[in-house]
């Protein structure tokens, strides 16, 4: 087990990065939207359609939530339905036009947030931020995964 003063740096880094993101405030990413519809729309426009049962997996949300989120994405036009031509019982989520200008104007604030946070580091700073990321977020995943299966 790691020494509990690296265990609370993490954390205390974890909730940090929250905050500077702008997780805590009712809308992120400069949008609309609550947290839960931004990654449903980033989610959705970086794989592809799928549908609302696959969505709820992937961003680990119950099915009333993500019939919420849905017909609320639906409703303001972000979101369109279509038939599953491989299985007409399922419904597949897609983004609409105005759905994928949304997508670029999320990315495009995204990228000039992590823009700006590695502009005051040095390249070798930089790829250690986005390795030490991408560990860390591959082993909250695995935990979670492990956890899971005991469970």
């Amino acid at each position: 087990m790691a020494e509990l003063a690296l265990i609370d740096d993490i954390r205390a880094a974890s909730r940090l990065m929250v905050r500077e993101l702008g997780f805590m405030d009712a809308t992120v990413a400069a949008s609309d939207y609550p947290p839960s519809a931004v990654h449903t729309i980033l989610e959705i426009g970086i794989r592809g359609p799928m549908t609302s049962g696959e969505l709820g997996d992937f961003l680990r949300l119950e099915k009333s939530s993500v019939s919420r989120l849905v017909r609320k994405l639906i409703d303001c036009g972000e979101l369109r339905e279509t038939p599953d031509e491989l299985d007409a019982r399922s419904k597949l989520l897609s983004l609409t036009a105005k759905g994928r200008r949304t997508l670029e104007a999320l990315h495009a604030f995204g990228r000039r947030q992590v823009s700006g946070a590695l502009a005051a580091l040095t390249e070798a700073e930089q790829r250690t931020v986005r390795e030490g990321m991408m560990l860390y977020a591959r082993a909250l995943r695995q935990s979670r995964v492990e956890d899971e299966v005991v469970a």
